[in-house]
């Protein structure tokens, strides 16, 4: 199957061109029904990105592939979800990167703290030769990655007091990914990290057996988490992928077409949401503060990154050359 180029300007030419002939490729084709998951609720980025894939695909293949979506991790959480789409009792989802890297660890890179300056910065680097690697490294676990949607730049919550420095953390319970980086980041600048699936973290957030969490805007405003939460910080302290991933088992029952389509509706998606994302955080924040949740805006950035260091003597090497590569890309 030919490489595509993941342009945006490419990929918006290539769609172009491309939709009109493809139409004709699926008259001969069953139709087929693929299973898309995702862990969050309708409001969040990811569904906004899987609604606008179904729509792609649709539009597309003439109906002849259509997408049936399953929010709210009403197929399971991301690790089953995944394990799911290895044996084909899931078809696809958009997962974030965290526990994807469980299954293909250098794609964990992304998310070393403080590593991209902006999402600009993250999008040429996912949506290049890069990222395209490691999406391909995927197929080492029966996994098809498809494009680079995102969770977005993380911040901080939680239930006890203002967080302006590293200082502020210590102590405090803070749920993260079950992901070694977001755990060994979060112990670096002094919170007790707990690794926990999403589903579970909402749990212990309504009963105080955690104090935070960390997660993008869009999720914090989705979820409603100034409901437990009372504080919030602008870390910005890791830029989050998430992947539009599909398992092997229904993949390679696609003829190439369906493929082409997939990857590129997927892409499409992603941008898609990305635009979403962007347009949306600032009146997200207003409603937050709102309802109550005070916001620290300008927290001691260069503390938390001193803090962190040693997150990059622990992990700097296990990614290969990688890491190189990205700090390369981004000068």
């Amino acid at each position: 199957m030919k490489t595509f180029a993941r342009s945006t300007l490419a990929l918006g030419i290539s769609l172009a061109l491309v939709s009109a002939a493809q139409a004709s490729d699926f008259e001969d084709m069953d139709p087929v029904t693929l299973r898309l998951a995702h862990v969050v609720n309708e409001q969040d980025g990811f569904h906004i990105a899987a609604v606008r894939f179904q729509e792609l695909v649709a539009e597309r293949t003439d109906s002849t592939i259509s997408i049936d979506i399953y929010p709210n991790a009403s197929l399971g959480d991301e690790r089953t979800l995944l394990e799911g789409m290895q044996i084909g009792t899931v078809d696809m989802g958009v997962i974030t990167n965290g526990p994807v890297a469980n299954f293909v660890e250098e794609m964990a890179v992304f998310e070393l703290p403080f590593l991209f300056p902006s999402p600009e910065a993250a999008y040429e680097v996912l949506d290049g030769e890069i990222g395209q690697e490691l999406l391909d490294k995927l197929a080492d676990v029966n996994l098809k990655g498809l494009a680079y949607a995102e969770r977005g730049f993380r911040n901080l919550t939680n239930s006890e007091h203002a967080v302006r420095s590293p200082d502020d953390l210590d102590g405090l319970r803070i749920r993260v990914m079950e992901n070694p980086v977001y755990t060994d980041t979060f112990r670096e600048l002094g919170a007790n990290a707990i690794p926990m699936a999403w589903t579970e973290a909402l749990t212990a957030m309504q009963q105080g057996t955690i104090d935070g969490q960390e997660n993008p805007v869009n999720v914090i405003h989705s979820f409603k988490l100034y409901e437990t939460q009372d504080h919030m910080t602008l870390s910005r302290h890791t830029y989050a992928p998430a992947i539009f991933v599909m398992g092997m088992p229904a993949w390679n029952q696609l003829p190439e077409a369906a493929q082409e389509v997939l990857i590129e509706a997927a892409q499409e998606a992603a941008e898609h949401e990305r635009r979403m994302n962007a347009e949306m955080e600032a009146d997200q924040l207003d409603e937050l503060r709102a309802a109550g949740m005070e916001i620290v805006e300008d927290p001691d950035l260069e503390a938390f990154q001193a803090a962190v260091e040693g997150v990059y003597e622990k992990y700097g090497d296990q990614f290969g050359d990688y890491l190189t590569r990205i700090r390369e890309a981004l000068q």
